[in-house]
């Protein structure tokens, strides 16, 4: 049965992100949608994103169970210190950026309440890529990314609503299985990997598929 988190002060939106525009990506004539920018007003979130957000590959950074991506303000932090250059919202690719909010320390399944009516759910860590490393420009970036082990998460919508800067974010409900999609990221110990499935097979999760290739292989390696 999910649990009810502590009561506690809500973290809040700090920037919302949405695609500036489509870059080219690599030298097969891709083009990639990582290239986000805050936006002054509310916007409208449903089972894709947000509204006007453009997934130019659906089948790995997209699609509804990576509907949102949320980074937070204390590593854009952490990163502005080590690559001395600014962080700004966006510039990671996210949709999110938060403050007061464990975002990697978020169970699978956990489900958040984003300003009045927007409810969202964990999903997974964001898995670095080599579109990533090229937009930032940064040697060994996804190496470096992947060791810190403190990647930001996806949601899927749960309840559709709107998000601005300044909205509360609160944690309505835990599965209470404990795994964080962060430290699965980071370990994908079989442990872990037999929480989650066993959570999923027995219907008190919903694993996104892409996790579910994650878990299954941690398991196969037990």
């Amino acid at each position: 049965m999910p649990l009810e988190p502590s009561p506690a002060a809500p973290g809040r939106v700090l920037a919302v992100c949405r695609v500036h525009q489509l870059q080219p990506d690599g030298d097969r004539g891709d083009v990639t949608g990582i290239d986000k920018r805050p936006l002054p007003d509310a916007v409208d979130v449903g089972p894709m994103g947000l509204r006007g957000d453009v997934q130019a590959d659906r089948e790995d950074h997209g699609g509804p169970d990576k509907a949102v991506y949320v980074y937070t303000q204390d590593e854009a932090d952490h990163w502005a210190e080590v690559l001395q250059r600014d962080v700004v919202p966006g510039l990671f690719g996210e949709n999110l950026r938060t403050a007061g909010v464990d975002v990697d320390g978020a169970e699978v399944g956990e489900r958040w309440r984003v300003g009045d009516r927007l409810e969202l759910e964990v999903t997974m860590a964001r898995t670095p890529c080599q579109t990533f490393a090229r937009h930032l420009g940064e040697q060994r970036w996804v190496r470096r990314f992947t060791e810190r082990g403190r990647p930001g998460v996806y949601l899927r919508v749960v309840a559709p609503g709107s998000v601005r800067a300044g909205d509360p974010v609160a944690v309505l409900s835990r599965p209470g299985h404990g795994v964080a999609a962060s430290a699965f990221f980071a370990q994908q110990s079989a442990e872990q990997a037999r929480v989650l499935r066993r959570a999923h097979d027995d219907g008190a999760l919903a694993l996104a598929d892409d996790l579910l290739v994650y878990v299954d292989r941690a398991l196969s390696r037990a």
